[in-house]
């Protein structure tokens, strides 16, 4: 009597440990859920460059299915002549809420021509496409699951469940000695394990709380763990707890877990959308993913899910009709997708953001929706001009290729938008596998040339576009040793002088060094402080020639200056972050500050509109891109570096390109880093409006003589010219070279050119 009482209060204290392990689990958050990172949302507006092509891959990226018929339902398109029609997932971000709707875009020569609803008829003047998952952050399980409410899941997936695993589920209270029975008849008589007597309660607890072994205690661990689990919780819940949690499959080396994320993973639908046939196909899957994938076996895989069916129809859950139906249908997956890293250099650079705001652990396990400022389109633009721009380069130049893909010749490109800050598309190299080393955040190389533009921004205190530089060759001091810098533009050699613009088109070195030691190398250096470059700069004369080192991304971030109109934007790589819920965490502030004025500004961006029109830049022109663009080449000593840094009003992209151990690439930035930029801008229309830049208040134009510099004097001087100037430094001079003639004379003269161009 005693041992029964000692037995009965060791079971129920054992009893009451396991509810314990069973309560804390089930009230605390049941999975460690990874944090998806999201790109930006894609606005759509009538006029916009954006073709019907890139817009319907914009479209199948966010997972939305080509169909032949008129879309009817949420995540459903087709391409037509002329135009696509849509009907557009819901939506909820923490600026906007949208509830899908269909609309149909009509596209001409490149071009959204109008967005229209198809239910309504309605014009739209905008649409924002929903943000794209580009990315998460995984624990160590490195599982990957979309949580779904019960009231989600379909009544036939759930039914699918049942019938493939536990089909008595709503009748047992956690373990099913029928089941057992049945079993251990049907295994006996196939001479092997060919069935299983657990109940989807009893696979609840060995998944959460035991380990695989096959051993009695496990197993006697396991029943009583599913008495308690029945005892404390609805079928419901049990139910809901198991469909978000089994194991379905494996992308790469991600786990497919729930079927949410295996109906996306398999038939790229959301789980309240699949047919019959479909939930079928995926409670098959559940018994073996590794044997009755559809990725691994379609053909045993159809033959398991028809005896899901079959067994659906023997519990008339599904009439005769529908399972001869879906038995007819064949298995038809979306195609497995290995789920690659998208945009990881920006991914990398993200979550060294991130660790100011959140802990390595709480991104693997809170659930978080992170929404960043990355653009999908333009992330991959860059990262297939960079490729193509680098293979070209080497097969233009064969000693550039390498055979180690660790000593290949590399490049990186960042987008921006200046006056925001946002980052479009960051590609820190070639090729991620190879080397994870970002290169537009971490590497520091010389820009050359591509520092020019800030020698003439310190200038503009005390001269204009139009002031006359030295071109002569001249020897400065450095550290008791001589340096003579000399001009890489030979048709500037042997003009003794040019003007500031000339010399900053040209690239010219000597002029650009007279410059600087005319505007003070201490001015230089104390206009270069706030831009925030965190790399030294020293007043040398060689600074004029950018021989000091810069990390890439804060030599864009100096440029977003000139095309933001004066104003210093911090890069920016996260948007907003809600929790798993939907409440806003944290948003960002947009961080910006007034370095210069507009019109110096302005002055900088025309004077680089010439680089481009005129000067080293100016094969740009035969891209035919819309609209003006500013920027500047960039070639360092021995060819080790080539840059292209180019603007329009609208966006602003880096290109470097080089190697990391310092080997020449034999190219200048012209060659090597412009017709990547090119390439990128020709890809992204829908970034670039095409309009001119803005002169603001405080700039003035005047004509001046382009050999003096100065105020033209009337006919006389033979190449007057219209220049941009800062109101307070107007020339009031005219120009000395060409003295004005008589003002009667030049009168007469203008009304005899009068006459004589009459008809």
């Amino acid at each position: 009597m005693i041992l029964l009482v000692l037995v009965s209060a060791a079971a129920t204290l054992y009893g009451w440990y396991l509810s314990g392990r069973i309560e804390k689990r089930f009230s605390a958050r049941l999975w460690r859920m990874p944090s998806t990172v999201y790109s930006d949302t894609t606005l759509l507006y009538p006029g916009q460059g954006f073709d019907q092509k890139n817009l319907a891959e914009k479209l199948k990226s966010l997972g939305y299915r080509m169909i032949a018929g008129r879309p009817n339902n949420q995540g459903e398109m087709r391409m037509t002549k002329g135009s696509i029609e849509v009907y557009l997932n819901d939506f909820k971000i923490p600026s906007q809420h949208r509830p899908g709707i269909p609309v149909r875009l009509r596209f001409d020569r490149g071009r959204i021509k109008s967005i229209e609803r198809t239910d309504t008829g309605d014009r739209l003047p905008i649409l924002e496409l929903e943000p794209e998952e580009i990315g998460q952050f995984y624990g160590p399980e490195r599982e990957r699951r979309q949580l779904v409410s019960i009231r989600q899941v379909p009544t036939n997936l759930v039914r699918a469940a049942l019938a493939a695993e536990d089909s008595r589920f709503f009748g047992h209270h956690g373990f099913d000695p029928v089941g057992i029975l049945r079993a251990f008849y049907v295994n006996l008589r196939a001479g092997r394990i060919r069935q299983g007597g657990s109940t989807i309660t009893q696979q609840l607890a060995k998944n959460f709380f035991l380990t695989p072994d096959r051993t009695i205690a496990r197993k006697l661990n396991e029943l009583i763990m599913s008495v308690i689990i029945e005892l404390k919780y609805q079928k419901e819940e049990i139910l809901e707890i198991y469909l978000n949690d089994i194991y379905l499959g494996q992308s790469g080396t991600v786990a497919i877990n729930g079927v949410g994320e295996a109906c996306l993973f398999y038939f790229a639908k959301p789980v309240k959308d699949i047919s019959l046939a479909e939930a079928a196909t995926i409670a098959g899957i559940i018994r073996a993913p590794g044997r009755y994938s559809p990725y691994i076996d379609k053909e045993r895989c159809r033959q398991r899910r028809d005896a899901v069916l079959k067994a659906m129809a023997a519990k008339n859950w599904i009439s005769d009709s529908e399972l001869q139906s879906a038995l007819a249908r064949p298995i038809e997956t979306v195609g497995e997708n290995v789920m690659v890293k998208k945009a990881p250099y920006f991914m990398d650079y993200l979550s060294h953001q991130l660790e100011a705001l959140y802990s390595p652990d709480d991104l693997t396990r809170l659930g978080l929706a992170i929404y960043t400022t990355l653009d999908t389109r333009v992330q991959d633009a860059a990262e297939k001009a960079l490729y193509r721009g680098l293979t070209r380069l080497e097969k233009s130049i064969a000693t550039l290729k390498r055979a180690d893909p660790t000593q290949k010749l590399q490049g990186a490109v960042i987008v921006i938008q200046p006056k925001t800050g946002f980052i479009l598309a960051m590609v820190g190299g070639r090729d991620y596998a190879a080397s994870q080393y970002n290169r537009i955040t971490q590497s520091r190389r010389q820009p050359g040339s591509a520092f020019k533009p800030f020698i003439y921004l310190a200038a503009l205190d005390q001269l204009t576009p139009a002031s006359r530089l030295s071109n002569e060759s001249r020897t400065y001091m450095i550290d008791g040793k001589p340096w003579t810098p000399g001009n890489a533009e030979q048709e500037v050699k042997t003009n003794t002088s040019v003007s500031m613009r000339t010399a900053l088109a040209a690239s010219n070195n000597r002029a650009t060094v007279d410059l600087a030691m005319k505007t003070g190398l201490e001015q230089v250096v104390e206009t270069m402080v706030p831009f925030q470059f965190s790399t030294p700069i020293k007043p040398y004369p060689s600074l004029a020639l950018g021989a000091f080192e810069v990390v890439p991304l804060e030599l864009a971030r100096a440029y977003c200056v000139f095309a933001g109109d004066g104003v210093l934007s911090h890069p920016l790589s996260i948007k907003d972050v809600t929790d798993d819920h939907g409440r806003l965490l944290s948003q960002a502030h947009l961080n910006i500050e007034r370095l210069i004025s507009p019109a110096k500004a302005y002055i900088i961006t025309d004077m680089l509109k010439s680089v481009v029109s005129e000067g080293t830049a100016r094969a740009l022109s035969g891209w035919n891109l819309p609209g003006p663009v500013a920027g500047k080449t960039g070639t360092t000593n021995n060819f080790r570096d080539a840059w292209f840094v180019g603007y329009t009003s609208d966006i602003l992209a880096l290109v470097w390109v080089g190697f990391d151990n310092g080997d020449p690439v034999k190219a200048s930035g012209a060659k090597a880093a412009l017709p990547i930029w090119a390439e990128l801008m020709k890809a992204i229309p829908q970034y670039i409006s095409g309009a001119d830049f803005k002169m603001p208040a405080g700039v003035v134009t005047r004509t001046v003589c382009s050999e003096s510099g100065l105020l033209a004097a009337g006919r006389t001087c033979p190449v007057p010219m219209e220049e941009i100037f800062i109101e307070n430094l107007v020339p009031d001079q005219p120009c000395p070279l060409h003295p004005a003639r008589n003002p009667i004379k030049d009168l007469i003269d203008d009304i005899k050119d009068l006459f004589d161009g009459s008809p």
